[in-house]
């Protein structure tokens, strides 16, 4: 083997064929950017990009109490997220219908306290390191239980985004079309975002593992976000923005595996990297723009 063949190996191939622990992070990292990713697109769609950020600080109660009741329990905590991210997302839907606030202000509030609520009682059960797994994640940590739990949402995600499609896109273009055709009976609108915020909380929970209550929101938007500057198309935007979500994990898994790096930061670092990318050479992005401005004749 040359010099060249053995260097690409031993910087890219190796860390993946010697170590298992690699791979269960590389398969799970790549399962969620299948399933969170195209979900991104559509929160970008409806005006509701802040709504994946709140909803990842608003499970974090629910998986702190699976983790005083069971400890370092995956299922525990991941049912537990599930619980509170709905939770919270149906309570400030009920604020903002009975009082004057928007759902944006009343979802800002909730989350804030259920993060407060969240960080104190992991603070209180555990130690500093429970608390920093829990919020960060650890890619690398990624067990066989952890890894059937990503894979299981990520596959039921994907066949619910492809069976609601049309849906999902009629809701997000046009609401008010989609209220007339269903009928006053029953207000399908309603159904489709409820069902769509469930899959949201569902591949956060899933993510919390990988990359942590606080950063699992990142490989759903950033890669969502960027691919809007690539493409008008909703079918190439959600390509575009799975592709992205895999090349920032894969190289991230690398970065934190030869840097000594925490791996769920590092994942975020490099869909970061290809969104500022993405804002130069893009062609919604700065420098195109730029190129397109009419040069004043002096």
């Amino acid at each position: 083997m040359s010099t060249s063949w053995q260097a690409v190996w031993d910087l890219i191939i190796s860390p993946f064929a010697e170590f298992a622990f690699m791979r269960r992070a590389l398969v799970a990292t790549l399962a969620l950017a299948i399933s969170a990713a195209p979900l991104g697109v559509f929160l970008t769609l409806r005006r509701m990009s802040l709504l994946g950020d709140a909803l990842s600080h608003a499970v974090l109660p629910g998986v702190a109490v699976g983790f005083m009741l069971a400890g370092l329990s995956l299922p525990a905590m991941a049912l537990g997220g599930v619980a509170a991210g709905l939770l919270v997302a149906a309570v400030a839907g009920v604020i903002s219908r009975a009082t004057t606030l928007k759902e944006d202000a009343s979802l800002a509030a909730m989350y804030l306290l259920a993060l407060a609520v969240g960080v104190t009682l992991i603070s209180r059960q555990g130690s500093q390191l429970d608390l920093l797994h829990i919020l960060f994640g650890s890619a690398l940590g990624v067990d066989a239980p952890g890894l059937l739990l990503v894979a299981g949402v990520a596959s039921v995600s994907v066949i619910l985004l492809a069976a609601l499609y049309r849906g999902l896109v009629l809701e997000t273009i046009d609401p008010v079309f989609l209220a007339a055709a269903a009928g006053r009976s029953w207000n399908r609108g309603w159904v489709w975002q409820q069902v769509f915020l469930m899959l949201v909380v569902v591949n956060l929970v899933a993510g919390f593992q990988t990359l942590g209550t606080l950063m699992a929101v990142g490989l759903m938007m950033l890669p969502a976000v960027s691919a809007r500057l690539w493409h008008d198309s909703l079918a190439a935007q959600l390509l575009n923005a799975s592709a992205q979500a895999a090349v920032a994990g894969v190289a991230g898994l690398l970065l934190s595996y030869h840097l000594d790096t925490p791996s769920g930061p590092t994942i975020i670092g490099c869909a970061g990297v290809l969104y500022l990318a993405s804002l130069l050479v893009s062609p919604g992005g700065w420098l195109p723009h730029i190129l397109k401005r009419p040069h004043r004749v002096g």
